[in-house]
C-alpha cells in the first residue's frame, strides 16, 4: 500500500511566502486545509481502532447522566442535568425546599433551556444565561459558529415564549437591572472588541447606546455587584482600568466614573457591606503591583475617598475579592499556590486548610449575598474537582459534590509532586507533576507529557482530568511548567515573561524540560510537549530553539504567526495585545518579536513529530497561523517525522462545542503520542 503523501503548499515570492492561506473561504485555501485533514486521517488510519478504544475509555470514566449541584436563589433551586448521548447539559429549576436542603423535586421542575435542541447537531456555545431578579425572565445568548459573535434572546418563563432580540455583532453579555425590564448588552467593533454598551427595555424595538469606548486597547464589560444594588461598567486594557457605576434601581440614569483611567493603574470594584453599612470595596495596584484593598462609603465611591483596608504585600498577590454581607473573602497567591482567606465580621482572618501540596482553588459561587456559606471549587492533579461548602463564621468545610470517576479509580494510587528547575538567569521555576506511585517509585525514565502556557498573567494551577488517566494508566508522567509570563508567583512573575522579557518564558520551559530529564523522570526520546493559543507560541518557539530535546509536540490553536498578526491592527485583538507583546511599528520591538516568532524562525533542521490543531472560525488566533506554520515547517525541516495539521472547519478557539467531540479530540492526540513514542 503506498504511503500517504503530505500536501505541499504553494510558495509565493516575498517575505511571507504563504500569505495566500489568509484568503478565507478561497477555494484553494479550503482545498489545502481539507487535504491536510485527509493526510492526517491517512497517516493515523492504522490507529482508528485505538482512537475508538481511547474514546470509549475516556467516555467510560464520565458519568454521562448527572445532576449539577443545585444553586439556591430566592424561591428556586437552579441546576443543570446531563443525559447520556447529549452533547450539552439542560438547564432547570424547581421550587426551593422549605427545609433548606438542596433536594431536587423532579415532579415540579421547569426546563429553562435545552441547548441540545437549539444546536441541531451543529456547533453551539451558550454565552449569557441570566435570570431576572424577579425570576420571571431568562436572558441568554448563543454563538452558532465558534466566532464568538452572539445572538440575544429573552424567554418568558411563565409562558415559555422566546423573543429573539434584533441586535447584531453582540459579545454575548446580558445584565439585568433591578426593574426586571431593563437589560444592558455590549456590541463588538470590527476587531472583535466589545466597545459599545446599550440599554434595552423589554418590549421595545430598539436599544439606546449609553457608552462607547473608542480606545482600541480597552475592552468594555457590564455586570452586577455582589450586593445586587449596583451595576458596574468596567473598561480595561492589559495594564489600565476604569470603572463606572449605576444604581441598579434606576437604570435610566447615567453611569458615573469612580476613578478616571491613569496609565498603569488597575482597579476593580465591588459593592457590599462593611461594619454593617453599605460600602464600596476596591482592589487597586496604586500602592504596589500585588494590589491592596480599599474601602469607600456608599455615597462617596470616588478615588479621593478610598481608605486602605489591607496594605500591599510584596510576597502575597491579592488576586480577587468576594463579598458577602458578613464577610470579605480574599483570593491570594503565595509561593505559587492559591489561598483563600476569610475575614468575617468580628473575627480574626482565617485561611482555608486543604489536603494536597499542589492544587487548584477558587471561590466558585458566593450564593446569595445574605448566605452564611460560600462554595469553593477544589481539585488537584490526582483528585477530581470538589465543590466544598465553607461556613464563613466557623470555617467548617463540607464536600457537597465530587466529580465522579466511573469505573476503578483511587486518588491515592497517584502521587503529585512539586519540583523546581533553574533557569539560565538563576530563577527557580516550579513544576507540578503527577504519575502512578509505582512509576515514580521505580526511578526509571518514563514517557512524559509536559504542558505550558506562560502569558497574560494566567495561572496554570494543577487540575484533574478524566482523559489524562488514559496517559497515567499507561505509565506516563504528566507535568506542568509554571513558567514566567503566567501569574503563579504573582504580578512580578507575569511581568518577567512579557514584552522585552518574553525570552524568559521560553528559557524557563526549556529549563523545566532539562530538569525533568536530568532528574531521571524522562528522556528526550520520551518527552512530549503541549500548549495552546499563547502556549502554542511557547511550543513553536522552543521547537525552533531546542528541537532535539523533544520527541513530540502538540500545538492547539497556536499563536505562531505573532509578528504578522501584531503588524495588522485590523485583526481582532491586535491593538489590545500591544501591552502584552509590544507594538512592532517600533523597530526595536519589531526585531525583538521577529527574534522569537515561531513562523519566522523555522529553519532547516530536524524537528520532532508535531500535531497542530486549528479552528477555522477562531476569531482569537486565525486558522492561517497554524496552516502557514505547518506549510513552512514541511518545506524546511530535514527529518521524516510526522507533521500533521487538523483544522476543525466548524469550530472556533475553544474547539468543537460538544462534550463527546472533546473526548474524541483527546483520543486523537493521545493516539498520535502513542504512535510517535512507540507505546503499545
Amino acid at each position: 500500500m503506498p504511503m500517504p503523501q503530505p500536501p505541499v503548499a504553494r510558495i509565493e515570492p516575498g517575505s511571507d511566502p504563504y500569505r495566500w492561506l489568509e484568503n478565507r473561504d478561497a477555494p484553494e485555501v479550503l482545498e489545502y486545509l481539507k487535504a491536510e485533514n485527509a493526510y492526517l486521517e491517512a497517516e493515523l488510519a492504522d490507529q482508528a481502532e485505538l482512537r475508538e478504544r481511547l474514546f470509549q475509555e475516556i467516555k467510560g470514566r464520565i458519568r454521562e447522566t448527572d445532576l449539577s449541584l443545585p444553586v439556591p436563589w430566592g424561591p428556586w433551586l437552579y441546576y443543570t442535568r446531563t443525559s447520556a448521548g447529549d452533547e450539552y447539559p439542560r438547564h432547570y429549576r424547581c421550587p426551593r425546599p422549605a427545609d433548606g436542603s438542596l433536594k431536587v423535586d423532579e415532579s415540579a421542575e421547569q426546563l429553562l433551556l435545552d441547548p441540545n435542541a437549539l444546536a441541531g447537531g451543529g456547533y453551539l456555545s451558550l454565552g449569557a444565561f441570566s435570570i431576572s431578579p424577579d425570576h420571571a425572565w431568562l436572558a441568554y445568548s448563543l454563538d452558532s459558529s465558534g466566532e464568538e459573535v452572539f445572538r440575544l434572546y429573552v424567554k418568558n418563563l411563565a409562558s415559555g415564549e422566546v423573543i429573539p432580540l434584533p441586535f447584531e455583532s453582540c459579545d454575548g453579555s446580558l445584565t439585568w437591572a433591578n426593574d426586571n425590564r431593563t437589560l444592558f448588552f455590549a456590541t463588538l467593533d470590527d476587531t472583535h472588541r466589545p466597545h459599545r454598551l446599550f440599554r434595552y427595555r423589554l418590549g421595545e424595538a430598539s436599544a439606546e447606546e449609553v457608552f462607547h469606548e473608542p480606545d482600541g486597547r480597552f475592552f468594555l464589560s457590564c455586570y452586577r455587584s455582589s450586593s445586587e444594588r449596583q451595576l458596574l461598567l468596567l473598561l480595561n486594557s492589559k495594564t489600565t482600568s476604569e470603572t463606572w457605576v449605576l444604581d441598579a434601581e434606576h437604570p435610566e440614569q447615567a453611569f458615573r466614573c469612580l476613578a478616571p483611567r491613569e496609565e498603569g493603574h488597575e482597579y476593580y470594584v465591588d459593592h457590599g457591606c462593611l461594619d454593617g453599612a453599605w460600602a464600596w470595596l476596591i482592589r487597586s495596584n496604586q500602592a504596589g503591583i500585588n494590589f491592596a484593598l480599599y474601602a469607600a462609603l456608599d455615597a462617596t465611591p470616588e478615588r479621593p475617598y478610598w481608605r486602605e483596608l489591607i496594605g500591599h504585600d510584596p510576597q502575597v498577590m491579592l488576586e480577587d475579592v468576594s463579598l458577602n454581607r458578613d464577610a470579605i473573602v480574599l483570593s491570594l497567591r503565595e509561593q505559587g499556590l492559591p489561598i483563600i482567606e476569610v475575614r468575617a465580621a468580628g473575627q480574626a482572618p482565617a485561611r482555608v486548610k486543604l489536603p494536597d501540596a499542589t492544587y487548584s482553588l477558587y471561590v466558585q459561587d458566593n450564593l446569595e449575598f445574605d448566605s452564611p456559606v460560600i462554595r469553593l471549587r477544589y481539585e488537584s492533579l490526582n483528585r477530581p474537582a470538589q465543590i466544598r461548602q465553607l461556613d464563613l463564621a466557623s470555617g467548617e468545610q463540607k464536600v457537597l459534590k465530587e466529580t465522579p470517576v466511573e469505573g476503578p479509580f483511587n486518588a491515592d494510587a497517584y502521587e503529585s509532586r512539586r519540583i523546581w528547575a533553574t533557569a539560565p538567569d538563576g530563577t527557580q521555576v516550579p513544576i507540578s507533576l503527577v504519575a502512578r506511585r509505582e512509576v515514580l517509585a521505580a526511578g526509571r525514565p518514563a514517557p512524559l507529557y509536559l504542558y505550558g502556557y506562560g502569558a497574560y498573567g494566567s495561572s496554570l494551577d494543577p487540575w484533574f482530568s478524566h482523559a489524562r488517566l488514559s496517559l497515567l494508566e499507561r505509565g506516563f508522567v504528566f507535568a506542568i511548567a509554571h513558567v514566567r509570563g503566567g501569574g503563579e508567583l504573582g504580578e512580578a512573575w507575569y511581568r518577567a515573561g512579557k514584552l522585552e522579557h518574553k525570552h524568559n518564558t521560553f528559557d524557563d520551559f526549556i529549563a523545566c524540560a532539562e530538569q525533568l530529564i536530568a532528574a531521571g523522570y524522562t528522556t528526550p526520546q520520551r518527552l512530549a510537549i503541549s500548549g495552546g493559543s499563547a502556549g502554542g507560541l511557547l511550543i513553536g518557539a522552543v521547537l525552533n530553539q531546542r528541537p532535539e530535546l523533544f520527541a513530540a509536540a502538540i500545538a492547539e490553536v497556536p499563536f505562531v504567526d505573532v509578528l504578522n498578526t501584531m503588524l495588522n491592527p485590523e485583526l481582532p485583538l491586535t491593538v489590545t495585545e500591544y501591552d502584552e507583546w509590544g507594538n512592532p511599528s517600533d523597530p526595536v520591538v519589531y526585531q525583538r518579536i521577529k527574534g522569537y516568532a515561531p513562523y519566522e524562525n523555522v529553519r532547516a533542521q530536524a524537528y520532532p513529530a508535531i500535531l497542530v490543531v486549528a479552528g477555522y472560525n477562531d476569531s482569537r488566533v486565525q486558522y492561517w497561523e497554524a496552516a502557514k506554520w505547518v506549510a513552512r515547517l514541511r518545506a524546511s525541516k530535514t527529518d521524516s517525522n510526522l507533521l500533521l495539521l487538523k483544522t476543525d472547519l466548524d469550530a472556533g478557539h475553544a474547539g468543537m462545542s460538544g462534550r463527546y467531540q472533546a473526548y474524541r479530540d483527546a483520543a486523537l492526540e493521545y493516539a498520535f503520542l502513542f504512535k510517535v513514542l512507540g507505546i503499545e
